[in-house]
């Protein structure tokens, strides 16, 4: 077990992270691009201006991580530890990422762009999505229960296809829930 120690712009590309197990550990300006995280374990570790673009993270434990203006583009999110996955994203790209049928009640998205990401069939009952950008983002069978939507932009839900009870938007997001009627709202 590795504890409490700060990596400092490491590039795990050429030389990858052992697998082990990184508790209270803080990662900075660190290189994780394409590289293999599978079956490491994180526990209340912090990312800080990283790249983990396109990482392998099969069966990787994220419990307690934050992540904090991190590159995390196309990140199998659905891939890694079923039973763990407790973490936190604020000013982040996670475009492309996937979050398929991951149980994320309480999660918080702050600032983050979130295009193109794949949330069908998640569980995001009191999510928060602040200030994020949700481009063709894809809720399908998704659970938004109380979610909270009033500064999210550019999402498009339909509410046939979601259990939005609860859910909070703001009036000049009613577009973003009715698109597929092809409505012209004024």
């Amino acid at each position: 077990m590795i504890e409490s120690q700060t990596f400092k712009k490491k590039n795990y590309t050429a030389s990858p992270l052992p697998v082990d197990e990184y508790e209270d550990c803080t990662f900075i300006d660190c290189i994780f691009s394409n590289t293999d995280l599978s079956s490491i374990s994180f526990v209340d570790c912090s990312f800080v201006d990283c790249d983990l673009s396109s990482a392998k993270i099969y069966a990787t434990i994220f419990n307690e991580v934050e992540f904090t203006n991190c590159k995390l583009l196309g990140l199998p999110f659905d891939s890694a530890n079923k039973f763990t996955f407790i973490a936190s994203f604020t000013d982040c790209q996670l475009d492309f990422a996937s979050f398929y049928q991951r149980k994320l009640k309480n999660q918080n998205f702050i600032d983050c762009s979130l295009k193109e990401v794949d949330f069908s069939g998640a569980e995001l009952s009191n999510a928060q999505f602040k200030n994020c950008n949700l481009e063709n983002a894809n809720f399908e069978n998704t659970n938004l229960e109380k979610a909270d939507f009033t500064t999210a932009y550019n999402f498009s839900i339909d509410p046939e296809n979601n259990k939005i009870k609860g859910g909070q938007f703001s009036a000049n997001q009613l577009e973003g829930l009715l698109k597929k009627y092809h409505l012209k709202i004024n």
